[in-house]
């Protein structure tokens, strides 16, 4: 009989054991259910935020003309533009130059894209003064102005892969090169060009700059 009492001793001993342990586990349990509950608030509190800060900056944006490709009709219009956004691309181009043309279906499809920054456009024959002062001497040329100064510039299609039929996806990479959109593809590496030309050669090239008879040349007639 002692020995069942000694018995029914050790078995009460490990189940009381057995529970203290259960209770720590299931503590341990809760805590760590709480933990991650926090945690998982936490996370959305910050999203939700971001997705506020960037619904107000796309309302900005938007607010600024940004998200469609315009054209400024005189310098001083040109001048507010940067003063206003902080990411720039200004065509400069002239009517009757048809690789202009070309820029102007690529940059009306980027800027629906790429409503972070403003795409416009201003005739060389309305800007002399600004041609005068950013030395612009081809036509098309890209200018890029980041927080009001001018970083960059794509003169003619040299940068594009030397070819008219250069694909939209090309200047992009080039303007994301330029810190002017943000590009999302690998920026040391430039998609493949339509005429499948070496990728190597025009991260360093640079466009023709000539002046005929004191006027502004098109890239064009220089081939």
């Amino acid at each position: 009989m002692a020995d069942n009492i000694v018995q029914a001793a050790i078995e009460k001993t490990l189940i009381d054991a057995s529970k203290v342990i259960e209770d720590q586990l299931d503590q341990e349990i809760d805590r760590l259910d709480k933990i991650d509950e926090d945690e998982m608030e936490k996370l959305r509190q910050k999203r939700l935020i971001q997705m506020k800060q960037a619904a107000t900056q796309k309302q900005e944006w938007l607010s600024k003309g940004h998200g469609k490709y315009e054209e400024v009709t005189e310098e001083k219009e040109f001048f507010d533009v940067c003063k206003k956004s902080s990411k720039v691309v200004c065509h400069f181009y002239r009517e009757s130059t048809m690789r202009c043309k070309i820029v102007d279906k690529h940059l009306s499809l980027l800027a629906p894209r790429h409503i972070e920054t403003k795409f416009v456009k201003l005739s060389v024959d309305r800007a002399p003064f600004l041609c005068e002062r950013l030395k612009i001497r081809i036509l098309p040329t890209i200018s890029v102005v980041l927080n009001n100064v001018t970083k960059d510039f794509i003169k003619g299609f040299d940068d594009l892969g030397g070819t008219d039929d250069f694909t939209t996806e090309m200047l992009e990479w080039r303007l994301g090169v330029a810190g002017a959109v943000s590009y999302s593809g690998n920026l040391l590496e430039p998609p493949t060009s339509s005429k499948g030309t070496s990728s190597k050669s025009f991260m360093t090239k640079q466009g023709k700059s000539s002046i005929r008879s004191g006027h502004l040349s098109s890239d064009e007639d220089d081939d």
